[in-house]
C-alpha cells in the first residue's frame, strides 16, 4: 500500500510540474464569441494553414530570426494574417535583436492584452482585437517614447506597403 501511495504521489506530482512547464492558461488563443471574427477551428485551419493557425489560434511561437518581416523596412502597416486588421505603423518598427518583428506602438484599438502565466512567469500576451489571434507579448523594455516592445511573431502578420 506504502508503494503504491509513493508511486501515485510521484506520479501526481511530475504532472504538476508538467503543467507548470508545459501548461497554458486557456487551451487557445482567444475565447469564442469575444471577438468581431469568429470561426470554428476548422475553418481557420483551412484559412491559416498549419503554421500560422499553430501561431494564431494556439498560441505556439515561430522560431526565432525565421521570418521575412524580420528585415521589411518599407513604409506601409502591418496587419494581422488572420482577418487583416491594421495592428502596426511600420514607422514603429524597430530592431530589437530578439529574433522577432518589434514595435514600440500599436495603433489605437488595434490589440487587446491579457495575462499569460506560462513557462513559469507572468508575461502580457497580445491578442488581435478583431479576431483574437496570438499576435507575440508585449515586453517594457522598448525605445522611447513609449517604453514597449511589441514582440510578434511574423507568422501572425501580414505586411501592406504604402
Amino acid at each position: 500500500m506504502m508503494n503504491d501511495r509513493r508511486t501515485f504521489l510521484g506520479l501526481a506530482g511530475a504532472g504538476a510540474v508538467g503543467l507548470l512547464l508545459f501548461g497554458r492558461s486557456g487551451s487557445s488563443a482567444a475565447p469564442a464569441g469575444h471577438f468581431a471574427v469568429n470561426c470554428t477551428p476548422a475553418e481557420w485551419r483551412r484559412m491559416l494553414g498549419a503554421q500560422r493557425y499553430a501561431v494564431l489560434r494556439e498560441a505556439a511561437t515561430e522560431p526565432p530570426f525565421s521570418s521575412p518581416l524580420l528585415k521589411e523596412h518599407r513604409k506601409g502597416v502591418f496587419v494581422c494574417a488572420g482577418c487583416a486588421q491594421p495592428l502596426y505603423n511600420s514607422a514603429t518598427k524597430f530592431e530589437s535583436g530578439t529574433g522577432w518583428p518589434s514595435f514600440w506602438k500599436v495603433l489605437p484599438g488595434a490589440v487587446v492584452t491579457r495575462a499569460d502565466r506560462s513557462l513559469m512567469m507572468e508575461r502580457t500576451e497580445v491578442l488581435c482585437a478583431r479576431c483574437g489571434g496570438h499576435l507575440g507579448h508585449v515586453f517594457d523594455d522598448g525605445p522611447k517614447p513609449t517604453g514597449l516592445r511589441y514582440c510578434m511573431n511574423g507568422l501572425a502578420l501580414n505586411f501592406s506597403p504604402v
